[in-house]
């Protein structure tokens, strides 16, 4: 963006005193996201006027490090009739500086001037003209980002991994080692951040995300909009979910950013496990790189079709998912300690030493599995199943989709097949819970209720009438209470 300073903003900034806190934080946004600095004309014209020769020629040669307006237009009687004729050479330069702004020679003005942001009504261009602590205000919710957190993972910038290790050499191998050192040198330049996970020094996982918008330059390009580039998605341990989990937190930083389009590019090998796994989350092949073939994999998390089935915008367009009447809801029961080690980054729980050292599998997962002794004949596909945490918080937390098609058998192989690492249980465990002909839900968990309802909440909007004990169906008005009160998101809910 193009930012025009006002004179009295010049004179803060090159005046040899110590900068107030806001503008300090201004320049330093301004600066680090890369937005455009001028300077009008008319300010050199106002700056000129200082009679104290020594200080005029000091601002002379630190205005000049600044970019200037060329050529700026002259304002017209259109625009004087609005504002009125100038009274004086200051009226004359405000009115320029305005006009300038009102020809979109500048996207926004930054002036602590009441005259001319009064002038700036009557133009109706208030809403881009900015005192230093309304433009901070902008700024700082403008590229205000939320970055999702794991306790296995490190957080960091590029250039504290050294890309020498082994594992990185897969990746120099399908880009070529040069290009791939060149291009990691312009993340480490562009200060990029990545999320890592090490086994002592060694990298074992890596994920980097980049926002963009400008087209992806495929043979055919795609239109720019705001999207995430998962840059890179790497994991060398094979059976922890840390791919998953990756996805999830890349699903998470667009949702929580409000960036509804992500991607990233991948040259397939036999079997690949990376493309088996993000089809089941909506990513689809819409062409290759036109500089080397690259397939692209792009993914759209709000849905241009909504009449689709539930498991189908589940999967399309996950997190979203659809809850209109013809859909069943069900409450689920799950104890702490499960509920705990299923949705470990629920953020009402109490840490353990635990979470900071072992990894947690079906944590790791956004699909998962609960296993029930109690059998419900009217579970589906497409199903919503809403958790609630009992004996300590007795509170709803978390909301899913079923994803299979709920089954029970004692059969131990078929068992140990469905269920995978998914469950909050050990092979031994699993083995029990086969012979008892344990009731299997394969679901999706897609989000935790911003706002829990607790039990009371629950019983006074008669949704239940006590803990619930078992797999318990709610009717749709009970969930339209529960989604109102859990303070779900609307965007992502298809009625």
């Amino acid at each position: 963006m193009k930012i025009l300073y006002d004179t009295n903003i010049l004179i803060h900034i090159l005046d040899p005193k110590e900068l107030a806190p806001d503008l300090q934080n201004l320049l330093r946004l301004i600066r680090e996201h890369g937005h455009q600095e001028y300077i009008h004309p008319a300010s050199l014209k106002d700056l000129g006027n200082d009679t104290d020769i020594e200080r005029r020629k000091i601002t002379s040669s630190k205005v000049h490090g600044y970019p200037i307006i060329p050529s700026p237009p002259i304002p017209n009687d259109e625009f004087i009739s609005l504002v009125g004729a100038p009274k004086n050479s200051h009226d004359e330069n405000d009115n320029e500086i305005l006009f300038s702004l009102q020809k979109n020679l500048v996207d926004f003005l930054i002036t602590e001037d009441r005259g001319i942001r009064k002038k700036a009504f009557l133009l109706n261009l208030d809403d881009r003209v900015f005192s230093i602590s309304s433009a901070l205000a902008y700024f700082s919710s403008l590229h205000k980002r939320y970055f999702p957190s794991h306790t296995l993972l490190k957080k960091c910038y590029a250039h504290e991994v050294d890309i020498e290790q082994p594992f990185f050499d897969s990746l120099k191998a399908d880009y070529g080692e040069e290009d791939f050192k060149l291009w990691y040198d312009k993340c480490i330049n562009e200060g990029r951040e990545c999320y890592v996970y090490q086994i002592g020094d060694e990298v074992k996982a890596f994920l980097m995300l980049k926002e963009e918008n400008e087209p992806i330059e495929t043979h055919i390009p795609i239109p720019a909009v705001n999207r995430v580039k998962i840059a890179t998605l790497k994991v060398d341990l094979t059976g922890s979910k840390i791919g998953e989990l990756f996805l999830k937190i890349a699903f998470e930083y667009c949702v929580k950013n409000e960036i509804f389009e992500i991607y990233l590019t991948h040259f397939e090998i036999e079997d690949d496990t990376l493309i088996h796994v993000i089809r089941n989350f909506g990513f689809e092949r819409v062409g290759e790189l036109s500089h080397n073939n690259e397939p692209v994999y792009l993914k759209k998390l709000l849905p241009e079709n909504k009449d689709l089935g539930a498991l189908e915008i589940a999967r399309k367009y996950y997190p979203c998912f659809k809850d209109g009447e013809n859909i069943r809801k069900f409450i689920i029961p799950i104890r702490p300690e499960y509920h705990d080690t299923l949705f470990p980054e629920y953020v009402k729980r109490q840490m353990k030493i635990t979470d900071y050292c072992e990894i947690n599998i079906p944590g790791n997962t956004i699909k998962k599995a609960y296993l029930s002794d109690r059998y419900s004949s009217r579970l589906r596909t497409g199903d919503i199943v809403l958790f609630y945490r009992s004996h300590d918080q007795k509170a709803i937390t978390s909301l899913g989709v079923v994803d299979q098609e709920p089954i029970r058998t004692n059969d131990q192989n078929e068992f140990k097949r469905i269920v995978g690492k998914r469950s909050v249980y050990s092979e031994e465990q699993l083995t029990e819970k086969a012979d008892k002909n344990a009731f299997i839900i394969r679901f999706k968990h897609h989000f935790f209720l911003p706002d829990p309802m607790d039990l009371n909440e629950l019983i006074h909007e008669n949704i239940l009438k006590g803990p619930p004990q078992s797999i318990t169906e709610i009717n749709h008005e009970k969930y339209l209470a529960l989604k109102t009160g859990g303070k779900l998101d609307e965007r992502f809910t298809i009625n």
